[in-house]
């Protein structure tokens, strides 16, 4: 970590833990076509989700100065775990100290905000992996914006393998997602908005809907933060000149690159070729 951060215009970093936040960067992509990305899937050391505090930061950091030795100035945390728990300890102890002119965003915020506008009872659900909820990131976030939303969380540990081994559209994955969903509704029957609390997740959408009752709304984070980067780049535009504007994607993984691309063509509907990196390199 003693080499010099390259600081000229580059990619935008986006980093994962795996795979799911290649749903977010698909979301990114197509709102803000013309930028060049560049996303790291630490796919050999997933899953984040049941990792302590310290492990996720740790790995989280290396992932962020992976990218920032790339030239990525702004680096989008496409992971809730890693957002839940690391994003604030790099944003407040690690870029004062690399560079303070760089930028770590992630994706528990911007579906923070817009919950207060879409929810009429005031009661939110967050369906998302264990470690996610246990870290109550998403009560704190929209307790701070909205004091007045109660907040209940829902650990959905079966998702995320549904997802990855491709058995998310069978009918076996409706009993997994029935189960959770009224679990969530039984803890709090006034809930009238759900927020997929992981980046995975929004393959499961369709039958989520068809579990939650009339009137009950659920979003998927994606497009809220591909508009967040969007907002931010307008209104941080010495940010937006430091990052390139290509139109290329390139994908970097600390699994065998053949195993990664076949699953993130599938998350990308598009061909992917990814290079390898060892995770301790940074």
């Amino acid at each position: 970590m003693n080499r010099p951060l390259p600081f000229t215009p580059g990619p935008i970093g986006v980093f994962d833990s795996g795979f799911g936040g290649l749903t977010v960067l698909r979301e990114i992509r197509a709102l803000l076509p013309e930028y060049d990305y560049l996303f790291l899937g630490d796919n050999a050391r997933a899953p984040y989700g049941t990792r302590s505090f310290d492990v996720v930061y740790h790995y989280t950091l290396q992932g962020v100065m992976a990218l920032f030795r790339r030239g990525c100035q702004l680096v989008i945390l496409a992971c809730n775990t890693a957002s839940a728990k690391a994003l604030r300890s790099i944003q407040q102890h690690d870029l004062p100290r690399l560079d303070p002119r760089r930028r770590v965003l992630g994706v528990i915020r911007p579906t923070a905000e817009v919950s207060g506008r879409l929810t009429r009872s005031r009661h939110v659900g967050i369906l998302a992996t264990p470690g996610t909820v246990a870290s109550q990131s998403y009560d704190l976030e929209i307790r701070k914006l909205f004091p007045d939303i109660t907040v209940t969380g829902e650990p959905c540990p079966m998702w995320v393998p549904l997802v990855e081994n491709f058995e998310y559209d069978r009918p076996g994955a409706d009993y997994f997602v029935r189960q959770s969903v009224g679990r969530l509704l039984q803890r709090d029957p006034q809930i009238d908005l759900m927020i997929l609390g992981c980046t995975h997740f929004p393959f499961l959408l369709p039958k989520i809907r068809q579990a939650v009752p009339q009137g009950v709304t659920v979003i998927a984070q994606g497009e809220y933060v591909a508009r967040s980067l969007e907002d931010y780049l307008r209104r941080h535009p010495e940010m937006d000149a430091l990052c390139t504007r290509g139109a290329t994607c390139r994908y970097l993984t600390t699994e065998d690159p053949e195993r990664f691309d076949e699953t993130a063509r599938f998350f990308m509907g598009d061909d992917v070729q990814s290079d390898h990196i060892d995770p301790e390199e940074t």
